[in-house]
């Protein structure tokens, strides 16, 4: 017989207790920014570089669909097909 013991579905150690409750939860805007200076100095760059990023991503994409007549953007329509 092999050395295997019983597997029993336990909750983890994260999930055991619950979470304190933080003195103060932001429920306002300015709570909340507040909560910005918790953010450490050196994810700001990578966040303006990401914000950027996604924002050009989107220009791009709408731009595609809105300006090029080429795109395909539905299926032939049955009476369209001629075979």
């Amino acid at each position: 017989m092999f050395g295997t013991r019983i597997l029993r579905m336990q909750p983890t150690r994260a999930y055991a207790f619950p979470t304190p409750k933080e003195n103060q939860s932001a429920h306002t805007i300015s709570q909340r920014l507040r909560t910005l200076k918790r953010v450490p100095p050196e994810l700001i760059p990578l966040g303006l570089v990401l914000g950027v990023a996604v924002g050009a991503a989107i220009y791009a994409s709408s731009h595609k669909l809105l300006t090029d007549k080429t795109l395909r953007l539905s299926r032939n329509k049955p009476e369209d097909r001629e075979h």
